[in-house]
Order: structure tokens, then sequence, then C-alpha cells
């Protein structure tokens, strides 16, 4: 029996289809896996018997990654599972942008009082008065789930697109529709686009990298759109464009007193990914993740291990190992099990970094697969050794 332990509301859409193998704690000390979604996990001590956290949700800021990898404990997220709610507030963000349309409900608001109020709106809706998508460009910097998705719903909006990411998989490749230019030079993009959005991850990379110098790069009117992370932009050189009205608009998910501050920014409190259709589709691929991996050993959207995937268990059971990336550790732990009375039926071993995991499929008694777990458990820059037997 597994044991669960929620650190937020996660949707019973996605929580009632772990089973009868699984139980909820409250108690995180008892926890064999955590669901998670904005909970703080950094200031907190983790379980001995924990085996793995999902994250219902992309960003993962908020788990110590590296603490985790060190325990053999697998951290997941879920990549795409709330791409369609991000791209549509996008969307919203550039049609506010290019039209004032808050303007235009506070006036309304502010003479609701007015018996004429339909009559004096017709003269007053000139200050509220914009521009339209179609025939504008747009840059998307990022072309995973949630680039992608924005950048093939403004084509069908009638706006060209520009597209840029220096590390494109050939999946996201293959999303994309063919008359999205893609651009391998930042600058290219920063210099035509009349709308800007971001969607990459924080990194230390990341972590400012609309700067002043970017900025200044952009067209006088030039849109920008910050739906990934509030740490991306450089908010005091983006308060100075508006300022001077370089920047038309700066469009944010991310209220902070910089960005709340702002002249002529449209701050929104966080609201990406708050739709009960995204929050379903997190949950659902988080316990998913957690399933295939207590039950399988199976490693599916980790982000501090390597992908590894054997399907259902076919033989006897698995021997589930978390080590360094260290060089012959792959020979040392087959020979293990060469050592024992098993038979190892299917392997595979993948690398992440600093740390490496490695998952055998074997026939043979469980008797001679806990001696095999004793074995390994003692060879050098082993973090963590488990058995999974077939059910």
């Amino acid at each position: 029996m597994f044991k669960v332990h929620c650190m937020n509301n996660i949707s019973k859409v996605g929580t009632n289809r772990l089973g009868d193998r699984y139980e909820f704690t409250s108690e995180l000390t008892d926890a064999n896996a955590i669901l998670v979604r904005s909970a703080r996990l950094h200031d907190i001590e983790l379980p001995k018997e924990l085996l793995a956290i999902a994250r219902a949700g992309a960003g993962v800021n908020n788990i110590p990654l590296d603490r985790c990898a060190e325990s053999g404990i697998v951290v997941f997220n879920t990549p795409g599972a709330n791409a369609n709610a991000v791209k549509e507030l996008v969307l919203c963000g550039m049609l506010l942008a290019c039209r004032d349309i808050i303007g235009g409900i506070d006036w309304v608001r502010a003479n609701s009082d007015d018996p004429e109020v339909g009559k004096k709106a017709e003269k007053a809706k000139k200050q509220f008065a914009g521009c339209e998508l179609a025939g504008k460009t747009l840059g998307v910097i990022g072309l995973g789930a949630i680039g992608a998705a924005v950048a093939n719903a403004a084509l069908s909006l009638g706006m060209r697109v520009l597209g840029y990411d220096p590390y494109l998989s050939i999946n996201a490749a293959w999303s994309l529709d063919r008359n999205i230019k893609h651009v391998t030079d930042v600058n290219e993009l920063y210099s035509n686009a009349d709308f800007i959005t971001i969607h990459v991850p924080a990194t230390a990379d990341t972590k400012g990298m609309i700067g002043a110098d970017e900025i200044a790069l952009m067209k006088r009117g030039a849109v920008v759109l910050n739906l990934a992370r509030d740490v991306l932009v450089d908010e005091q050189a983006m308060a100075e464009a508006l300022d001077d009205g370089h920047i038309a608009r700066y469009v944010t998910d991310f209220a902070n007193p910089a960005s709340t501050n702002m002249r002529n920014a449209i701050v929104t409190p966080h609201l990406g990914a708050s739709t009960g259709e995204a929050e379903d589709n997190c949950a659902i691929m988080a316990v998913n993740e957690l399933k295939d991996y207590l039950e399988n050993g199976n490693i599916v959207h980790s982000v501090n291990f390597g992908a590894v995937d054997l399907g259902p268990i076919a033989a006897d059971g698995r021997i589930a190992v978390f080590h360094h990336n260290a060089q012959g550790m792959l020979g040392k732990i087959t020979q293990c099990v060469a050592d024992s009375d098993l038979n190892i039926e299917n392997m595979s071993n993948k690398s992440r970094g600093a740390y490496a995991y490695t998952l055998i499929e074997v026939s043979g008694t469980p008797e001679a697969a806990n001696t095999v777990v004793e074995k390994v458990a003692q060879l050098p820059d082993v973090m963590r050794v488990r058995t999974i037997a077939r059910v």
C-alpha cells in the first residue's frame, strides 16, 4: 500500500485514478509520494520513505531538485497539461493590450448612473480605440508546449509569427505550423515583432533575459507579454521603457510591487493555469506518472532523472537503482545480479547530469532479489535501491 500526501488541493479527477493500492495520509512523515502544486518544499524535511514528488504543473522552483536527486526521490512535472489555458490567457493579453478594453469598461462603470450613458459612449469610445492583431507580427521566445500553441493560434488570427528556440526538440518542431518562421538570432525577433511573448523556464541563463539592451532593440510601441516567470524580465528596465513610451504595454501574470506600479502595465494574479480543465489535466498527468513509477519503476517527465520506460512488468519483478553518474557503475550493478540466482530479462540505464537511474527486470525468487538489493546498496555512488514486484 502506497501512502500519498497532498500538499495542495489536487483535482479529484486525477486522485480518483489512484486505485486500491493507494491511501491518502495527512501526515507528511508517512508519505511514499507527494502531490503538490505551489507549496514550497525547500525548507521541509523530506520523509525517509518518500519515493516520488509529482508537481501538478510545469514549474518546479518550489522543490529542492538536487536534494531529492541525492536521496533517490524522483520529481515529476506535467509539461503541456496546462498549455491551452496559458495559450488562451496570452491571446487575451494581446487583445487587452492592443485595444483599451479595460479603459472602456472602467469608463462605463464610472458613468453607470448617467441616463445618457449609451449616447455619450458613442463619443467617449474614441479615446479607447486600438488596433487589430491581424497583420501584426508576433515573436514567440520558447517553442515548447505553450509557446507552440500560442504560435499556431496567432497564425489563425492572421498574424505573422516568428519563433525562437535554440533547444527546439523534434517533437516540438513537428507541432509547429509550417508558416511559422524559426529565427536563429533572437535579435531579429526583437527588432521585427509588434508583440513579444516569453515561454521559457527560469534558469540562471534566462533570468533577466529581457533587459535594457533587449528592449532597446524592440520597435517603439511594441507589446511584451510575460506569463512564464517574473524574473525573466528586468522590471526596472521595463518600467523605464513604459514611462517613455518605447514599450506600449507590458502584460504580466505576476503581481508584485514593481509590476503593479508600472505605467501601462496589465497585471493579472497568476491566472495562467487557473482553469478547471487545466487543473484536471495536470492532476491526471501527475497521478499517472506516480502510478507508473511506483508500480513499474518507469520514469516519464522527471526533472531530476532521465526517462526510462520498460512498460508494465512482464517478469517476476524489477530492481530500481539510483546512483551517481560514475564510470563503471552499470557493470558493477549487473555483476551483483549475475552473482545471484536472478536472470536479467530487460534493462535500461539513463543518466542526467551527475545522476543516473538503472531499471532491471528480473526473473527469480524474492529472496534472491533482496540479496541483490543488499549488495547493490553497498556499492559506492549508489544513493537508493528498491525492488518492485509484479502484481
